[in-house]
């Protein structure tokens, strides 16, 4: 199952959600204000480190590059995929499940 959350871990619980229902293996994809929670250095990046432990964790690199962050911040295990990339992970599984 693919998972997407769009919303920023800093002013909506829907990561949170997502990371504790996901089942492990599944892929997450942040999108739109969810890539704040992307970035090294920040107090999501220890949660977010040990996400890459048990899912397959994606950053939309578009959505990075609209709000002025930089790619090479992004905490080390997250994938920064394209919109191509987005388009693959969308089609693979049998599931989406977006965490608004």
């Amino acid at each position: 199952m693919l998972h997407t959350v769009n919303k920023s871990p800093y002013e909506k619980n829907s990561l949170d959600t997502c990371l504790r229902l996901a089942k492990q293996g599944s892929a997450i994809l942040l999108i739109e204000d969810g890539v704040y929670a992307a970035m090294g250095g920040t107090s999501e990046t220890d949660k977010m480190k040990r996400a890459t432990d048990a899912h397959n964790v994606y950053v939309l690199g578009p959505d990075l590059k609209a709000r002025g962050l930089d790619e090479a911040q992004v905490i080390d295990g997250i994938k920064v995929v394209g919109y191509d990339g987005f388009v693959d992970l969308a089609v693979e599984p049998n599931t989406v499940q977006s965490w608004l």
